[in-house]
């Protein structure tokens, strides 16, 4: 698939439109502040955060757009679905990822907002890839598949994932190669970037494994992350022994079919699932589609 990166950056004009605006247009109004388009079929963009507004890395929230109006009263509803933030809990925009469907009710209309437009966020984050979640262990696993990358990429940089683990691993499982890049790039911005650096730590990035793999077009590592794990191919790639529940930990957010195969793997190893009220050795992301 051709690479489509487009990179659109808030201009002056469109930010002194969005300050000259008296009030928001819609409820809980926030503005789109940069977009990116990596193929026809992904996007990400960031937006103002509320002032109010706390979460935990690995949290999602509702975001969405109004409706069209209904044919007999011209009337609008807003039109929401759950988001997973990307961005970390220390920063000060919020970053999301998304799929681009065509005849899709909200993302038909999403993938054409530009920097000064307006999206509805409901500030009432929740989620369950969160590290309260987990007990304490020594490997912390992200398998992700698809746009379920993006709780992922708070978590990454967020310093106290470096803090509870000597190793994290995050395994991303995309069709083509293309779709691959939103993860790749974050992942060389965390290892190159300066206050990334500095807030997390030189010997704590040293921890970080990225291992991307393709399920149709060629790449230097092809297989669904399931069959991977099951062969042992991940384990002789990396030089580790296996997953246990004494030492491994996990997190999974990606498709229906992923999550639920993934789970029978995870239990395979021994592992047991958790939750926000009863902390064990991995969690799902049950919220997540797509």
């Amino acid at each position: 698939m051709t690479d489509m990166t487009e990179h659109s950056p808030v201009t002056q004009a469109a930010a002194a439109a969005v300050n000259a605006t008296p009030s928001p247009v819609l409820p809980d109004a926030q503005t789109v502040t940069q977009v990116t388009h990596w193929t026809d079929r992904l996007f990400s963009f960031r937006v103002t955060r509320p002032a109010s507004l706390r979460f935990r890395s690995g949290e999602f929230v509702m975001i969405g757009l109004m409706g069209d109006p209904d044919p007999k009263t011209g009337k609008q509803k807003p039109l929401l679905r759950a988001y997973s933030i990307a961005s970390p809990s220390w920063d000060e925009e919020l970053e999301f990822y998304s799929i681009k469907v065509q005849d899709g009710p909200l993302t038909s209309k999403l993938q054409h907002i530009t920097p000064g437009d307006q999206i509805i966020l409901r500030p009432k984050p929740v989620g369950t890839l969160v590290h309260d979640a987990l007990l304490p262990g020594k490997r912390i696993w992200f398998f992700a598949t698809g746009t379920g990358f993006a709780p992922f990429a708070s978590l990454l940089r967020d310093p106290q994932t470096y803090e509870d683990y000597d190793q994290v691993i995050i395994t991303h499982t995309c069709r083509d190669v293309a779709e691959l890049e939103y993860g790749r790039q974050l992942i060389d911005s965390i290892r190159s970037d300066e206050l990334l650096g500095e807030l997390i730590g030189a010997d704590n990035l040293a921890k970080l494994t990225y291992y991307p793999t393709t399920t149709r077009e060629e790449s230097p590592k092809m297989g669904r992350i399931t069959a991977l794990l099951q062969d042992g191919t991940v384990f002789r790639d990396l030089g580790i022994d296996t997953i246990t529940p004494e030492t491994d930990r996990a997190m999974v957010c990606g498709s229906i079919g992923l999550n639920t195969d993934l789970k029978d793997v995870l239990e395979g190893f021994g592992l047991e699932e958790g939750a926000n009220s009863e902390p064990k050795h991995y969690v799902v992301e049950k919220a997540f589609v797509g």
